[in-house]
This record gives C-alpha cells, sequence and structure tokens, in this order.
C-alpha cells in the first residue's frame, strides 16, 4: 500500500509538468495529442521490445484496451483545448471534478453501491472549485473543455481499472497509445478541417518538449499511474489527482506569471481541494490498517 501511494504521487508529480508542455508546445491540441500518441508508441514499443517484455493479447482484449485509449487521448485533446482557451491555472485546476465524476460513474461500471463519504469529499473539491472561478469569468470556454476533460479522465480511470486486470501495465500503455493513435487518426481530417493549425509538425523547440514530455509525462507517468491503480481504487486515484492544479500552478506561477491573476478566492478555493484530499487519504489509511 504505502508503494503504491508512492508511485501514485510520483505520477502525480509527473502530471504537474503535462499542463506546462501544454502552453509551451506551439501545436494546436488536437496535433500536440497525435504527436504525442504516436511518439509514445514508438518509444514504448522499442523498450518493451529490448527488455523482451512484449507481450501479445487477444484481439478482443486489444480492441478493448485501444478504446479506452480513445478515451484518454479524447481527455487530453479536451485538457489541451481548455489551457489553450485560458491558462494553465484554470485548466489543471478543473481537473479537481474527478472525483465527483468516478464517484457517480464508477458505483456504475464496477457494480458497486454509492458511497455518501465519497460524494460528501467530492462536494468540498466542487466547492473549492466554484470558489475558484468565482474570481474571473473570462475563461468560461476554458472552464466548459476542462469539466469535459475531467469527466472523460475520471471514466477513463474507472476502465482503465476494469480491464486491466490480466495484463502488466507497459502492456496496457502500449495498447492503450496505439489505439487512442488510431482512433483519433481517423478523426484527424475531420478535427483539421474545422480546427487549422498554424504548423503541423513539432519543429525546433517543439521536438525536443514533445520528446521530454513523451517520455516523462506520457510514459513513465502512466505506467506508474497503472501499477497505483492495481492497489487503490478509482476513486482515491482520482481524488489524489486533485494535487495535479498545486504542482502545475506553482510551476506555471515560476515561468508564466500567472499569479497576478490569482486571487484571495482562488487560494480559498485551491485548499478545500487538498483538505478533501488528505481527508480522503487518512480514511483508506485508516480503513487498510483496521483490515491488517
Amino acid at each position: 500500500m504505502k508503494q503504491a501511494f508512492i508511485k501514485l504521487h510520483l505520477s502525480i508529480l509527473l502530471a504537474g509538468f503535462t499542463g506546462i508542455f501544454g502552453k509551451l508546445i506551439s501545436l494546436n491540441e488536437g496535433l500536440l495529442v497525435w504527436y504525442r500518441l504516436l511518439f509514445a508508441s514508438i518509444i514504448f514499443f522499442i523498450v518493451l521490445k529490448f527488455y523482451g517484455k512484449l507481450k501479445k493479447v487477444t484481439m478482443r482484449d486489444a480492441v478493448k484496451i485501444g478504446l479506452v485509449g480513445f478515451v484518454l487521448s479524447t481527455h487530453w485533446v479536451f485538457f489541451y483545448g481548455s489551457i489553450k482557451a485560458s491558462n494553465v491555472s484554470i485548466g489543471v485546476v478543473v481537473l479537481s471534478l474527478m472525483g465527483f465524476f468516478s464517484s457517480i460513474f464508477e458505483p456504475f461500471i464496477m457494480h458497486r453501491g454509492f458511497r455518501i463519504r465519497e460524494m460528501g469529499l467530492s462536494l468540498i473539491a466542487v466547492l473549492g472549485v466554484v470558489l475558484i472561478f468565482s474570481f474571473d469569468t473570462r475563461y468560461r470556454l476554458g472552464i466548459g473543455l476542462g469539466v469535459v476533460s475531467s469527466m472523460l479522465c475520471s471514466l477513463y480511470s474507472i476502465l482503465n481499472k476494469k480491464v486491466g486486470r490480466l495484463y502488466s501495465s507497459g502492456t496496457m500503455l502500449l495498447y492503450q497509445m496505439i489505439g487512442g493513435l488510431v482512433c483519433l487518426s481517423f478523426l484527424m481530417p475531420v478535427y483539421l478541417h474545422f480546427f487549422t493549425s498554424k504548423t503541423m509538425v513539432p519543429l525546433g523547440m517543439d521536438f525536443l518538449y514533445m520528446i521530454i514530455y513523451v517520455l516523462f509525462c506520457t510514459i513513465a507517468l502512466y505506467v506508474l499511474q497503472i501499477q497505483a491503480l492495481k492497489s487503490l481504487s478509482a476513486f482515491t486515484v482520482n481524488l489524489s489527482y486533485n494535487l495535479e492544479p498545486v504542482y502545475s500552478i506553482i510551476i506555471a506561477m515560476i515561468l508564466f506569471h500567472e499569479s497576478k491573476d490569482l486571487n484571495f478566492s482562488f487560494w480559498v478555493g485551491m485548499s478545500m481541494i487538498v483538505i478533501s484530499v488528505l481527508w480522503q487519504m487518512y480514511f483508506v489509511a485508516k480503513e487498510k490498517s483496521l483490515n491488517v
């Protein structure tokens, strides 16, 4: 359990940089995600092949895992759309709604009852988000895209736990990246027709940022997350990811000077989100100790 929490929070720390790279890379959100999937699929395939850990899966399971990867890639598109329509702080903080969506989706998908405590902790995070966005109404589009992104990310974590019990984290991630790439490739012509981009290929610093981004904020991040999900519930993982905005906002304040846009209500809301996460982790640790 201790190792699972360590892996979870290492993945959250890496996730804190995803919004930063989304801001630094000049490609639009659709192309950014497409190249992320392409590079991640190639690099991860080479790594697994080199270490002899490339495992085959049945066609039926490959399709299931690939569709989960498509949910993940769609979450990424909305997430980076939210950042580009607002800023890093806005984009990442809306992910705090993951716990709220998980408390609704998980009982239906995993066939278990609703938990009042989960709903209560989620509502604390929701209230925190409401307070955060009371300071400015300029970013309504970014907020809306972020809400959809949060819902899809919650759904991804639950589906990932449901279909990932029979395979290693490496196998899961590779087939998710490939599945997301294939599905998104079919949609890209239509997407680019409506949402054009000034550049189509990552060049110069964009290319360097993309490689760093894929290695650390894609492969390493999701391997850690998948491993953590084997011991922790999707709700606990999603609620813990409410800490991601803390890391991202601190980095964005340093790099992009976003602190000038954040007022007192923003910090009160962030405090409520952190409290909801720490409270949930306390209950999880207490329950595990009682079951030992």
